[in-house]
């Protein structure tokens, strides 16, 4: 059995966070990856040359949702690892918070199918990988600490005087 080469990646990429009707939603996009499989992922991408971390996510972002954002804070980074085409690749992804300044999702480029805002209660349902799911948890968390309220959809709901179901 012959053994694996290793390798490192760095990305970057960002939590895009936008208030709709006083609800937090974020964006997330469709990948094709099999003939009859899909992920759901926050947008994310590779470093140019002379690219800070802090660039790439931006630029990223821009192109893979049609969205134009700004960095309004730091968050974790997440890694992992996988094996492609014989190299065994051990990558570190650095996320942001953003919010949208303009653009449009129909605008974004090739890398997703799909992309859409979900909000925060839907993104564990959503997200195709635990290490993302957990990432817009602690985002929602911290959120929170800032008193910017990120409560579930139902409390949102009641708390405006509307049924629980009114917002979806």
């Amino acid at each position: 059995m012959a053994r694996l080469r290793n390798a490192t990646a760095t990305s970057a990429g960002g939590i895009v966070i936008d208030w709709k009707s006083g609800i937090p939603q974020l964006v997330v996009g469709m990948r094709r990856r099999e003939r009859d499989s899909v992920t759901w992922t926050l947008p994310k991408g590779t470093p140019h040359a002379g690219e800070s971390v802090e660039e790439t996510a931006l630029r990223e972002v821009g192109e893979e949702t049609g969205l134009t954002v700004r960095i309004t804070g730091s968050l974790d980074s997440i890694s992992y690892t996988f094996v492609q085409h014989g190299t065994r690749i051990h990558k570190t992804v650095h996320y942001f918070l953003m919010e949208p300044t303009g653009g449009d999702l129909a605008q974004h480029d090739h890398e997703f199918e799909r992309v859409r805002w979900i909000s925060f209660d839907e993104a564990h349902g959503t997200l195709t990988f635990e290490t993302e799911r957990a990432l817009v948890e602690r985002a929602r968390e911290r959120l929170a600490k800032q008193g910017q309220g990120v409560e579930d959809e139902r409390t949102a709901a009641l708390s405006a005087g509307q049924p629980a179901d009114a917002q979806r």
